[in-house]
């Protein structure tokens, strides 16, 4: 049998989907997270050594997401994987962010800096703004408002699946070799301004979705008092939304399609897919606690 294939932020936007793809190939999986209720998976956290041990025995390949509430990788991150090696793991793919070639000051800059001169293989996922984010961080405001409030102007965002990164991390984990050293950056074929986002939602919803163009202030005053965020949330999908008001957000790639040889889901595709996550009286998600914007 192949080593187990060791899978961090298992119950994530990418890692759950991750999961399915690997255990549909056939892989052996061992799903790490806090408070891990996994059949296969252990319970894990990057800042407790004693949980180590467990998660990293006899694994080669490890999907590693950083946890939202560590910044500093060096100290909150960078022992566990030193551990890692020392264990035997061998290559680890990454779930890194669009940008983190370009500003060295990101968390995950550093961690792509550190697994380079590891002598471990890597491969690095730089995907671009999760349609996730719509039917999580910002469901709220769609379900019980009827509009989109980010401080995206009338910039472009190239929009991506989660589900499709899980496909091109199980690839890189199913398949070390042809992905060693490599860097990814999955996307849609779209680059979506928020006011066609809208449209395609009140398309699928069956009721207008307004996208209210909110200036950045006017944003986190609405993401503190109405969305309930945190004041690092707020500042995150602040910066976050600000780089597609400057043009900045709207780079496609083949990624997808080069690595899965199929087309990335489209965002009509997702809404009709989570159009749940939409509908009056859904339970409220808190993924402002939990989730990942990209």
């Amino acid at each position: 049998m192949s080593p187990p294939i060791l899978v961090t932020g298992a119950t994530g936007n990418v890692g759950a989907p991750l999961l399915r793809a690997l255990r549909q190939a056939g892989a052996e999986v061992r799903p790490a997270s806090r408070g891990n209720q996994d059949p296969e998976g252990v319970s894990f956290d990057f800042t407790d050594s004693s949980t180590w041990g467990p998660a990293f025995a006899g694994v080669q390949s490890m999907f590693l997401v950083r946890p939202p509430q560590i910044g500093d990788v060096r100290r909150g991150l960078v022992p566990a994987l030193r551990d890692a090696r020392s264990r035997g793991v061998r290559h680890v793919v990454l779930l890194s962010v669009q940008g983190a070639g370009r500003v060295p000051a990101l968390p995950h800059a550093g961690l792509e800096r550190w697994l380079r001169r590891s002598g471990l293989s890597w491969t690095f996922l730089r995907p671009s703004y999760f349609d996730q984010n719509l039917s999580t961080v910002f469901a709220a405001d769609i379900r019980e408002r009827n509009q989109i409030m980010v401080p995206a102007g009338g910039g472009r965002t190239a929009f991506v699946d989660a589900h499709d990164v899980a496909e091109v991390a199980a690839a890189a984990l199913l398949d070390p070799a042809h992905h060693t050293d490599r860097i990814w950056t999955p996307t849609s074929d779209e680059s979506l301004t928020y006011d066609e986002v809208a449209e395609v939602l009140s398309s699928v919803l069956g009721r207008t979705i307004t996208y209210r163009r909110p200036s950045m202030l006017d944003y986190a005053r609405h993401a503190r008092t109405t969305l309930g965020f945190d004041p690092a949330m707020t500042v995150a999908t602040t910066i976050i939304h600000s780089t597609a008001r400057l043009g900045l957000a709207g780079h496609l790639t083949d990624d997808i399609r080069a690595v899965t040889g199929r087309a990335p889901t489209t965002l009509r595709e997702f809404a009709l897919r989570e159009r749940a996550a939409w509908e009056p009286h859904s339970p409220l998600q808190t993924p402002q606690k939990k989730g990942r914007t990209s």
